[in-house]
């Protein structure tokens, strides 16, 4: 047996919200929509990954998500100019990657990173 995809799933009275985060600002596409559903992801081939944690590394709360991107910085630009509050970072990390803490229209706590 092969796991090809493990997709995090977020319940919320209004999946629409999740249009400005994760495909205009994240540049995510929208794979998929009935209303009661909407999935955002890329065409690219991604690894499957889970992970476990009992804190975020560096004393921060663990967080409900984590998203690999090319460039931070530019990442943090786009989510503060898109009026999303930065929690923590950014911030170069001792383990390699660079790195910064926003919350989603839902609340969801995502790590936004990059490695070195």
């Amino acid at each position: 047996m092969k796991v090809h995809r493990i997709v995090p799933n977020v319940q919320t009275a209004d999946p629409a919200l999740a249009k400005k985060f994760y495909h205009e600002v994240l540049g995510l596409d929208l794979l998929m929509d009935f209303g009661w559903i909407a999935t955002y992801g890329s065409s690219q081939s991604t690894p499957v990954q889970i992970s476990f944690l009992s804190e975020g590394g560096n004393g921060t709360p663990a967080p409900d998500l984590s998203i690999e991107v090319d460039d931070v910085d530019e990442a943090h630009a786009a989510m503060t100019a898109a009026g999303f509050a930065v929690e923590y970072g950014p911030v170069d990390e001792p383990w390699g990657v660079r790195r910064f803490y926003v919350r989603d229209p839902f609340g969801k706590l995502v790590n936004i990173l990059a490695h070195a």
